[in-house]
């Protein structure tokens, strides 16, 4: 059933993408069998989630063989000069040998065998699909929607003290060794996410079976569902809107150096070009997503799970990608799913739904607010900038406390009986 929803998913995606003359993410995924893949990181990132369900021998060979096949395809593109441009040079050997899991689990396997490399095949090629997915809705959002809310979010955001403007100036004085470091961090998010759920998945081989819930789950509803706000609430970011990045289409030339001003905010238009992915900030979301599931993990991993939302926060702001009302949404958001994905693995109860009610109570209500009350919070910022923050701060609370109760109790050890008493 679930593959079924899927599949029709993104035939709709390709048929609304065809549309106006893109290509869709089943084109896209297609046309990386051959061509440069636009991520090769995420597509060994991809065939590692395959690994999980294979043997140390066999990891060994497919390893080497996606190695194999793309000196193989960068060799045969050097010989003929055929330029890789807009893409990364490897990447396919890696998608092949996904490709070649597939067909050896129809063709080579039976019984749980079958079943679970087809899952392993089936995680791996998900994560490549919601990549591919997201490319589509972006694309999808800059066609549909010629204008833009930021004017509501800018002024909005007076309530926080404007921290896109305030971190875009930190990030410029820290020259560009700080850029850079922050700038992989945003771009490597998924890979960060596929080492967490390596570690969460490093049983699956020898127990035959994924855990109930895991950090991909949460990954890709979060990449499915955010999309769908884009759309009802259309906004391109600071950098776009106030920047020199948004050419004419800007509204001022601001960012980061001078606030953008208190007025009454409208739509404004933009161009067809530049998706409108700002509310909420995924980026904060998944990031969110990686840091609460590293928390079971050892403590390297809980560090690099807590430098990655650290970092992913201090880039969404310092390039002028978000607002910072962006990112309270985006945590808000995060936690609403994981509850939900965590509710939907346990088994549905009264606090899950609470839980849930709660998050999506809190994502709507700021919503309505930054649409319709933008002025009030501008010029009333000791007032709605810590309501925003206890807003957030109620919901991490609350989940917090919840999936605490959740755990499983460890038994007491049971006390050890009593032994007989000789009678002399």
């Amino acid at each position: 059933m679930a593959a079924t929803v899927a599949l029709g998913f993104l035939v709709a995606l390709e048929i609304a993408a065809r549309h106006y003359g893109l290509p869709g993410p089943v084109t896209n995924q297609v046309r990386e069998v051959i061509y440069p893949p636009k991520s090769g990181f995420l597509l060994y990132a991809s065939l590692s989630l395959v690994m999980v369900v294979l043997t140390w021998r066999e990891r060994l060979i497919a390893a080497a063989s996606a190695i194999g096949i793309d000196l193989a395809i960068v060799l045969v593109r050097w010989a003929f000069d055929i330029k890789v441009t807009g893409g990364h040079p490897f990447g396919n050997g890696a998608l092949w040998v996904i490709l070649g899991c597939a067909v050896i689990a129809l063709t080579r396997r039976t019984g749980q065998e079958r079943a679970l490399l087809l899952k392993g095949v089936g995680l791996g090629l998900l994560l490549v699909t919601g990549r591919k997915t997201g490319d589509t809705w972006l694309l999808i959002t800059s066609k549909t929607r010629p204008a833009v809310l930021d004017q509501y979010l800018a002024t909005a955001d007076h309530a926080l003290g404007n921290p896109s403007w305030r971190v875009g100036r930190i990030v410029e004085a820290a020259g560009p060794i700080g850029a850079h470091v922050l700038d992989w961090v945003y771009v490597q998010l998924a890979v960060a996410a596929v080492v967490v759920a390596l570690y969460q998945l490093r049983n699956v081989a020898d127990e035959r079976r994924f855990p109930g819930h895991h950090l991909v789950r949460t990954f890709l509803v979060i990449g499915l569902l955010g999309p769908a706000v884009y759309m009802i609430f259309p906004v391109v970011g600071p950098v776009f809107a106030f920047g020199a990045s948004g050419g004419h289409w800007a509204a001022a030339d601001l960012w980061p150096h001078t606030l953008p001003p208190v007025g009454a905010p409208h739509p404004m238009p933009f161009d067809e070009i530049t998706p409108r992915n700002c509310m909420p900030s995924l980026h904060t979301a998944w990031a969110t997503t990686i840091f609460i599931h590293s928390r079971k993990g050892p403590r390297v991993l809980r560090c690099a799970g807590a430098f990655w939302l650290v970092a992913t926060l201090g880039a969404t702001l310092g390039f002028g990608y978000h607002y910072g009302v962006d990112l309270v949404a985006g945590a808000v958001f995060a936690l609403t799913v994981e509850a939900a994905m965590q509710s939907l693995a346990r088994g549905w109860d009264r606090s899950g739904v609470r839980l849930v009610a709660h998050g999506t109570a809190v994502f709507a209500a700021l919503l309505v607010s930054y649409r319709f009350l933008p002025l009030e919070m501008a010029r009333h910022p000791w007032v709605f900038g810590p309501l925003l923050l206890l807003a957030m701060a109620s919901v991490i609370h609350n989940f917090v406390r919840t999936t605490r109760l959740w755990e499983p109790k460890a038994a007491p050890a049971p006390l050890p009986e009593p032994r007989p008493q000789l009678v002399t």
